[in-house]
């Protein structure tokens, strides 16, 4: 893991005594699971404000591009959506070698296996579903191009480039690794016209949220690295499989909001209805975008996986068996006759 060196330190002190956000003397913690963007919680003992840089290199292309993801939090902070702000940005070689940028520190509880709530209220936990997919639904509505997003991506063929995109992050030789033939088959097969467009976080779960505890409201959405212009049903299907529901398999990314397992949280059936409500989307066709969630992160761990393998990736995707749960939920999703509940 990446750290600041003491003369680093020192740099990120007067810069941030620059902007007038902290005094020159600061410690950094680093704060997230540490497997995308790196986060770190700045501090000069009175104020706090949150940094947040790519990996060390090697990057994949196009990866990790933090000033894109200052860009969006700056347009979202136009509209309803909760995001923390953003209080400066550096270019490579302006603080560090790389690109990074400052936003606010935001209070309130990050959820993965448990919930800081009383056991005998489910209230709470019940607002927290709700105030969850309530969100989802208000990022799907902002007027992207309003808000000065036009050019953030490209959704015209959205869902068949999200499929193109990961054949060639796995390929060898233009062929596909035999386990991703089966899934990859029904998803060509099935592949539906994309159904409206808008802002995709791309990675919507209940992990990637910071909590106000003392209603059970999402005080902040996290991580938006991955965000884009594209189909908001991507999202939907996402964050579904990542809501685990009682007895089944979990994949890596459903275990890491087992939370919501707790009695009070809402099923996924109720929030998939309550997406519909507030948004007027169509969700029939949710299975598709389930199924190719799994295929996207089962070819990102892979891809992950023989990075590892050859002496530059995280440790964290060493094991080949969190690829073959990814593709064994998308294979079940995709024999599934109805909607994902």
């Amino acid at each position: 893991m990446w750290s600041w060196s003491e003369p680093e330190l020192q740099r990120l002190g007067r810069f941030l005594a620059d902007h007038g956000l902290c005094s020159p003397t600061v410690t950094a913690q680093a704060i997230g699971d540490g497997h995308s963007n790196l986060t770190f919680l700045v501090s000069d003992g009175h104020s706090q404000v949150v940094v947040r840089r790519p990996p060390p290199p090697p990057l994949p292309p196009g990866a990790h591009d933090v000033l894109r993801e200052a860009k969006l939090l700056t347009a979202l902070s136009q509209t309803l959506v909760p995001a923390p702000a953003v209080l400066a940005t550096a270019e490579a070689g302006e603080l560090l070698d790389v690109p990074a940028f400052v936003m606010d520190f935001v209070d309130g509880a990050v959820i993965t296996n448990a919930t800081p709530a009383p056991d005998d209220d489910p209230r709470i936990r019940r607002r927290i579903g709700e105030s969850l997919v309530d969100t989802l639904a208000e990022l799907h509505r902002v007027a992207w191009r309003e808000v000065g997003l036009g050019d953030f991506g490209k959704p015209d063929g959205f869902n068949a480039r999200q499929l193109r995109r990961m054949q060639s992050l796995i390929a060898v030789d233009g062929a596909l690794p035999k386990p991703f033939a089966e899934l990859d088959g029904w998803l060509h097969a099935h592949l539906p016209p994309e159904s409206r467009v808008a802002i995709v976080h791309n990675d919507f779960r209940i992990g990637n949220m910071i909590v106000n505890m003392k209603v059970g409201s999402i005080a902040a959405v996290l991580d938006w690295e991955l965000a884009t212009i594209g189909d908001p049903l991507a999202d939907l299907g996402y964050f579904l499989t990542s809501y685990p529901g009682p007895g089944e398999p979990l994949v890596p990314t459903s275990a890491m909001g087992t939370a919501v397992l707790e009695p009070g949280y809402p099923g996924r059936a109720e929030l998939l209805d309550r997406y519909a409500d507030r948004t007027g989307a169509d969700v029939s066709g949710v299975n598709w975008y389930a199924a190719l969630a799994m295929y996207k992160l089962a070819a990102l761990y892979e891809y992950s996986r023989r990075r590892f393998d050859s002496g530059v990736g995280d440790p964290y995707y060493a094991d080949p068996g969190l690829v073959s749960s990814f593709l064994a939920a998308g294979e079940q999703l995709a024999a599934a006759d109805s909607a994902l509940t």
